[in-house]
């Protein structure tokens, strides 16, 4: 099998030069063609010897996903539905806005996690994915929705879609680096965002490891009622996670961990929850991100009316916490939050237990050129 350097960082290309007795300037060459060009064809990767051309065409490829589905939502959010090779397939979501472009991208096939509310949960569970495939979401995307090589739409990364990053932590770091990295694609630390269900000993490795932005799905004031929506909550308390997120923040004095919250009708959007809030929250370096509940078929749960939203915004703004209230994208198409389910195979049985279907074998199969709207 011809090695696959779509997941290759610097270390791991300094060592496969190594081997073909290529000077180490080989690597940021690379680098660049793959992740900044968006070139994957070694014969146009014209500053590369044509006898290293020829070699590489032999032992090397640079695999890319295919596209299954492309949707548009009336709103201007983008989804794609990406085949990997075993037949699994994830969802990326792009989130267009006036002075920034989201990318939220996925690390797992699935996820291992059961929060109530969450329709990738629903769906169970098959694997993590590779390094490759975490990065192959942002080439895609990029190359999809730039029209010149110089074209930056996409200005921020979230691992907010399918999976639990920090529970396929041995491919996310490399995956962060290389999106790091400024012969990759640059981004600084302040514009990815890892969002977490509250994973505490992974937090506390990615400070040591790769700091970059930090989201904590909280969505409970109260270990009871968390443990409900959250069961993670029952390994990993609120005061743990607290604790772990207060010593993150540390790291850098102009950063807050982002605190989302999920407001759900009549279960956790009351005056009184939204004081709790407020006490477990008081002096921490926090911002609150309120997220109106987004329909999933098959749950009881309901939106709270925007009266009840804002009334719980209030409260935590009045006690000086940073509160945005999310606007609603791709709810059309299900892209918001929440709503991402893919198709794969489930290795639990899960998805048979709650009557969801995850088989890649219900794809009907479409063109990235026609989108569905």
């Amino acid at each position: 099998m011809r090695t696959n350097l779509m997941g290759y960082g610097r270390q791991e290309l300094e060592e496969f030069f190594a081997e073909l007795n290529e000077p180490s300037f080989r690597v940021v060459q690379t680098l660049k063609w793959i992740h900044q060009r968006g070139i994957i064809c070694f014969d146009e990767m014209t500053d590369l010897s044509k006898s290293l051309r020829s070699q590489l065409n032999e032992i090397a490829t640079v695999k890319i996903p295919a596209i299954e589905r492309d949707l548009l939502s009336t709103d201007g959010t983008r989804k794609w539905l990406i085949r990997l090779d075993d037949g699994n397939c994830v969802e990326t979501v792009f989130i267009p806005e006036s002075t920034r472009g989201t990318l939220c991208i996925s690390s797992q096939v699935g996820c291992s996690l059961t929060c109530s509310f969450c329709a990738t949960g629903r769906q169970g569970f098959n694997r993590n994915l590779a390094t490759d495939e975490i990065l192959s979401q942002v080439w895609l995307a990029r190359n999809l929705l730039r029209t010149n090589v110089n074209d930056r739409p996409i200005t921020n990364i979230v691992f907010m879609g399918m999976g639990e990053p920090l529970l396929n932590y041995s491919n996310v770091i490399p995956a962060l680096e290389l999106l790091l990295d400024d012969c990759g694609y640059g981004f600084s630390r302040r514009r990815i965002t890892l969002s977490t269900a509250g994973v505490v000993p992974g937090i506390r490795q990615l400070l040591k490891d790769c700091p970059v932005s930090l989201a904590v799905s909280l969505h409970a004031p109260d270990d009871e009622l968390r443990t409900q929506l959250v069961p993670l909550n029952k390994k990993y308390p609120i005061r743990k996670l607290l604790d772990a997120c207060y010593k993150y923040a540390a790291y850098d004095r102009r950063w807050r961990v982002t605190f989302e919250y999920i407001l759900l009708s009549g279960v956790n959007d009351s005056l009184k929850q939204a004081k709790a809030l407020v006490k477990i929250l008081s002096d921490f370096p926090a911002k609150v991100n309120l997220i109106p509940y987004n329909p999933v078929s098959g749950l009881e749960y309901e939106r709270p009316n925007q009266r009840t939203i804002d009334a719980f915004r209030d409260v935590l703004i009045q006690a000086g916490i940073v509160t945005v209230t999310r606007k609603t994208r791709g709810e059309d198409v299900d892209a918001a939050c929440g709503q991402l389910v893919g198709m794969f195979r489930d290795r639990t049985t899960r998805s048979s237990r709650l009557g969801t279907s995850s088989s890649p074998n219900e794809i009907q199969t479409t063109s990235s050129s026609g989108a569905a709207l």
